[in-house]
C-alpha cells in the first residue's frame, strides 16, 4: 500500500512507459482534473458504482444504493435513497420500490415536455414506464429471460440495451425490437466485463465488450423488403479488436474515446496485476482504428479495480468525460489553448508557445504574450544563444521603454552588449541616453570598426555626442594615427556641426566623403585656401564642384589658387573650356602654354575651338617646340595657306596629308604648288594621281611627267583617273535624264492646270478699280481679262500692250518681282 500512496500523489496523467515519457514529443489531446469536494466525502465512506451526466448536474451512485445530485464542481446538491425520477427544474417526482434489484435506468431524452414522460429500467427484465392522460405512471415490459440487464442507453426514438446474450434496439414508435448484436466473446463474464454502449448521433450505436468495437448504423428498410420486417434495420459499418478490455465509450467529434481496462505481468514476479486504466482517443476505421493518443490514469486504488469498476460518461456538447471508478472520480477535458501553451513551455518549445498565443490572443485566458516572449529570451539567453535573443528582443519588447532597458543591463551583465546593440529601437521608443553611450564605450573599449559602424548608423541625438567626442579623443591620445577613429571623429563634429573640424580631418584622411561634407553643408567658403589639397585628393571631383559652384568659388581665385600648381590649373582651364568655350577666354594665351606641356593631344582641338587664343603666340610656341601639325593650322588660319603646305611637304613628306589640306583649302594655286613639288617624286606623283581627279584636270598633271620616269603603280592609277572620269559622265547623264523628265512632268502638269475653267461670280472684283468684276447689268456688254494667277480686271483698267510685245500681264504680279502671268481668258458679252 505505500507504493499505491506514493503513486496517488503523482499526476493523473501519466504514460504507459516512463521511458516513452522522456523520449515523447507528442503532446497529449486531452487534460484531467480529480473531481473533488463532496466527491472526496462520499467516497471516503463508500464506493461509486455509476454516473449520469445531465446539463450542469452530475448522478452518481453508491455500491450501497445512494444517489447523490452533484453539481460540476463535485458539490452535493440532493442525496436519494429509492429511485426517483425528479425534476431539476419542476416539482415532478416519481417514487416506487421494485421487488428485485434494479442495475441501470434510462431517461427519454425529451423528458421535460408532456408526450415524452417515459423511462426504463434494467434488472432481470427491461421494464417501461411511461406517464397516462391521468397522470399516472404505468410500465410495460420490454424483453426479459437473458440475464440480468446492465447497460441501458436512449437516443431519439430508439433504446439500446445490453444483457449476458447481445445487444438490442428497440423502437419507441413502432414498438418493435430492430436487431439483436449477440456478443463476440461468450468466454468473458459479462458481469466482470459488461458492455458498454454510447449514441453517436440519432442513428449511430457504438458497442464496446471485452476487446471488440462494433459501429453500428441504424437505417431505414425499403418499402419492398419490409413485408412483416421491422421499418428499421442495423448495419456494422466498422468492427475492430483493441489491444485492452474496454470500460466504457464516448464519441469525440468523428472520433472515439475509449477508457480501457489494463492488466500487465510483474517482471519480477511474472504475475499478472492491475495497472492503471488508459484513456484512448482512437480513429475508427472500416476493419481497424488509428490511435490518436493514449493517456495511463493514476486513480486511486487502480490496483485493486476490476474491469466492471470503471465506468466512463460525458457531456454532450461540451467535450467533458467523466473516469468513474470505487474510489475516485476524474474529469478529462479537451486542453484549449493555454493547455497547448503550458505543454509548449514544459517542453521548452517557447517559439512555437509563442507563436500560439498571438494566434490566439483573444481566446488565452492564464497566458500573456509578454510573459511568453520574456521567458523565451530568458531560456535564450541561458542557452547562449544571444545573437537571437537580441533579435527578438525587437518583437517582443515592441515599444516598452523600461524593459529594453532591463533586458539591456541584463546583457550587461554577461557582458553581452554586443549582441544587442543592432536591435536597440532608434526611433519609437527612445531609451534613456546612458543605454546608448554605455553600448558605444563597449564597442570603443574593444572593437573601433563596430564602434564606427554604429555612430553612422544611430541618430546623433541618442546619445550625449560632447561625451562620445571627448571618449575618442582620448583614445586618439593613444593611437593619433588610427584612421578608424579619425573618420568617427570627423563624422561626430559632423553631427555637432562643427564642420571646419571635420573637414580638415576628411581632407587629412583623403577621404571620399569631403565633397558630400562641402555640398551638404555649403563649406565652400572654408575650402577657399583648400583648393590644391582638395584637387590633389580628387581632381576631377574637385573640378566638378568647382565648376558647378562658380558663384561660391571665382574662376579668378582658382586659377590664382592653382598658380604654383600648372598641371592642376591645366586640369581645370581644360574642363573649363570643355563646358564653355568663352568663360575662361582670358586664360586662353595661358591655356597655349598648358596645352603644350602637359596635355599636347588636346592642343590642336583646343586651337581648332578656340576664338579667344592669340595666334602669334600659338604660332611662335608650336614653332618652338616644332609642333608641325600645329604650326601647319596655325598657318593656314592666318592665310598662309603656301607655307603650311610647304611644311607638310618638306616636315611631313606625307602626300595625301597634303593633298587633304588641299582639297580643303580649294585654292588652284595651292594644287599648283603640289603639283609642281611633286613632279620629280614618283611616290608623290602616284598620289596625286590617284587623288586629284576630282578637283584638278589630270592632263595637267600628266603632261608634266618626264618620260622615262619610274612612277609605282603608274597603270592603276591611270585605269582609276579613267574609272573617275567614266563615273562622273555616268552621274551628268544620269542627272541629266532626271531633270528632263521632272521637267516634262512639271509642263505637263502646268498644262493641265492652265486648262481648267475660272469661276467668276458676282463675289470677284477687279483688281484695279476694285469694283465688282461682272455688271448688276446682264443684259449690259462687259469685257473681262482673266490671267493664269487668278487675278482679273476690266479690259479697259488695262493698261494699253507695249509697241515691242503684244502680250499682257498681270500688274499685281510683275510689281511683286513673281513673274508675269499671261492672260488666259477673255471673257466679252
Amino acid at each position: 500500500m505505500a507504493e499505491a500512496e506514493e503513486q496517488e500523489t503523482g499526476s493523473l496523467e501519466e504514460s504507459t512507459d516512463e521511458s516513452e515519457e522522456e523520449e515523447s514529443e507528442e503532446e497529449p489531446k486531452l487534460k484531467y482534473e480529480r473531481l473533488s469536494n463532496g466527491v472526496t466525502e462520499i467516497l471516503q465512506k463508500d464506493a461509486a458504482s455509476c454516473m449520469t451526466v445531465h446539463d450542469k448536474f452530475l448522478a452518481l451512485g453508491t455500491h450501497y444504493g445512494k444517489v447523490y445530485l452533484l453539481d460540476v464542481q463535485g458539490n452535493i446538491t440532493q442525496k436519494f435513497d429509492v429511485v426517483q425520477v425528479f425534476g431539476l427544474y419542476s416539482g415532478e417526482e416519481f417514487h416506487e420500490t421494485f421487488d428485485c434489484p434494479i442495475k441501470i435506468i434510462a431517461v427519454h431524452p425529451h423528458f421535460v415536455r408532456s408526450s415524452c414522460k417515459q423511462f426504463v429500467t434494467g434488472g432481470k427484465k427491461l421494464l417501461l414506464f411511461e406517464r397516462s392522460w391521468m397522470n399516472r405512471w404505468k410500465s410495460a415490459v420490454l424483453h426479459e429471460g437473458e440475464g440480468n440487464i446492465r447497460s441501458v442507453k436512449w437516443r431519439g426514438h430508439l433504446i439500446a440495451w445490453a444483457n449476458n446474450m447481445g445487444v438490442k434496439i428497440f423502437d419507441i414508435i413502432s414498438k418493435q425490437r430492430i436487431t439483436n448484436v449477440p456478443r463476440d466473446d461468450i468466454s468473458l463474464r459479462p458481469d466482470m466485463y459488461p458492455c458498454s454502449l454510447c449514441w453517436k448521433d440519432n442513428v449511430t450505436l457504438i458497442i464496446g465488450w471485452g476487446t471488440s468495437v462494433k459501429v453500428c448504423s441504424v437505417k431505414e428498410r425499403h418499402a419492398s423488403e419490409m413485408r412483416d420486417l421491422p421499418s428499421r434495420y442495423v448495419e456494422i459499418v466498422s468492427q475492430f479488436e483493441t489491444e485492452f478490455y474496454i470500460s466504457g465509450l464516448a464519441p469525440l467529434c468523428d472520433q472515439l474515446v475509449v477508457l480501457s481496462y489494463v492488466k500487465e505481468i510483474s517482471e519480477k514476479t511474472e504475475r499478472e496485476y492491475c495497472a492503471r486504466p488508459r484513456l484512448d482517443i482512437i480513429q475508427p476505421l472500416s476493419e481497424t482504428c488509428e490511435e490518436i493518443s493514449s493517456d495511463a490514469l493514476t486513480v486511486r486504488g487502480f490496483q485493486e479495480n476490476e474491469c466492471r469498476d470503471y465506468h466512463l460518461e460525458y457531456s454532450e456538447g461540451e467535450s467533458l468525460f467523466y473516469i468513474v471508478s470505487p474510489r475516485d472520480v476524474v474529469v478529462a477535458k479537451e486542453r484549449d489553448q493555454d493547455d497547448h501553451i503550458d505543454w509548449l513551455l514544459e517542453k521548452k518549445k517557447y517559439e512555437e508557445a509563442l507563436m500560439a498565443a498571438e494566434i490566439s490572443q483573444k481566446n488565452i485566458k492564464r497566458h500573456k504574450i509578454l510573459d511568453i516572449g520574456l521567458a523565451y529570451i530568458n531560456h535564450l539567453v541561458e542557452r547562449g544563444d544571444y545573437d537571437i535573443a537580441a533579435r527578438k528582443c525587437q518583437k517582443i519588447l515592441g515599444k516598452n521603454a523600461a524593459l529594453w532597458e532591463y533586458e539591456v543591463y541584463k546583457f550587461k551583465e554577461i557582458g553581452q552588449l554586443k549582441a544587442i546593440s543592432p536591435y536597440l529601437p532608434r526611433g519609437d521608443p527612445v531609451l534613456k541616453p546612458l543605454i546608448y553611450e554605455m553600448i558605444l564605450h563597449e564597442f570603443l573599449e574593444s572593437d573601433y570598426e563596430g564602434f564606427a559602424t554604429l555612430i553612422r548608423e544611430w541618430p546623433g541625438d541618442l546619445y550625449n555626442n560632447s561625451v562620445i567626442v571627448q571618449a575618442v579623443r582620448d583614445h586618439l591620445k593613444k593611437d593619433s594615427q588610427n584612421k578608424t577613429l579619425l573618420k568617427t571623429l570627423a563624422e561626430l563634429y559632423t553631427y555637432d556641426k562643427n564642420y571646419g573640424n571635420a573637414l580638415e580631418i576628411y581632407l587629412t584622411l583623403r577621404h571620399k566623403d569631403v565633397f558630400q561634407l562641402i555640398h551638404k553643408h555649403n563649406l565652400f567658403s572654408s575650402i577657399k585656401d583648400k583648393i590644391v589639397l582638395l584637387m590633389d585628393f580628387d581632381s576631377e571631383k574637385a573640378v566638378d564642384m568647382l565648376l558647378d559652384n562658380e558663384d561660391k568659388i571665382s574662376i579668378k581665385k582658382v586659377v590664382e589658387e592653382l598658380e604654383d600648381r600648372p598641371e592642376l590649373q591645366h586640369v581645370y582651364l581644360h574642363k573649363l573650356f570643355k563646358r564653355d568655350h568663352h568663360k575662361g577666354q582670358r586664360y586662353h594665351e595661358k591655356q597655349i602654354s598648358l596645352y603644350a606641356e602637359y596635355d599636347r593631344p588636346n592642343l590642336l582641338p583646343f586651337l581648332r575651338d578656340s576664338t579667344h587664343c592669340p595666334l602669334e603666340k600659338a604660332l611662335e610656341i608650336c614653332q618652338q617646340r616644332n609642333f608641325v601639325e600645329e604650326t601647319v593650322y596655325l598657318l593656314s588660319r592666318m592665310g598662309n595657306s603656301r607655307s603650311a603646305l610647304k611644311m607638310i611637304m618638306e616636315e611631313l613628306h606625307d602626300v595625301d596629308k597634303a593633298i587633304e589640306f588641299a582639297k580643303e583649302q580649294d585654292d588652284g594655286e595651292l594644287w599648283e604648288d603640289l603639283i609642281l613639288y611633286s613632279i620629280d617624286k614618283p611616290p608623290f606623283i602616284t598620289g596625286l594621281l590617284n587623288n586629284i581627279g576630282t578637283h584638278v584636270d589630270p592632263i595637267l598633271l600628266i603632261h608634266r611627267i618626264k618620260e622615262g620616269m619610274e612612277i609605282p603603280n603608274l597603270r592603276d592609277s591611270l585605269v582609276k583617273i579613267l574609272q573617275d572620269y567614266n563615273l562622273q559622265i555616268l552621274l551628268r547623264e544620269g542627272c541629266k535624264k532626271i531633270l528632263v523628265a521632272d521637267s516634262l512632268s512639271l509642263l505637263k502638269k502646268m498644262h493641265r492646270t492652265q486648262m481648267k475653267g475660272v469661276l467668276v461670280d458676282e463675289e470677284n472684283i477687279c483688281e484695279s478699280c476694285l469694283s465688282p468684276i461682272l455688271p448688276s447689268d446682264a443684259a449690259k456688254p462687259f469685257s473681262v481679262v482673266v490671267f493664269h494667277c487668278r487675278h482679273m480686271f476690266h479690259k479697259e483698267c488695262l493698261p494699253m500692250p507695249s509697241m515691242n510685245s503684244a502680250a499682257q500681264f498681270c500688274n499685281i504680279c510683275s510689281a511683286k518681282n513673281r513673274g508675269p502671268g499671261s492672260a488666259i481668258l477673255e471673257m466679252k458679252k
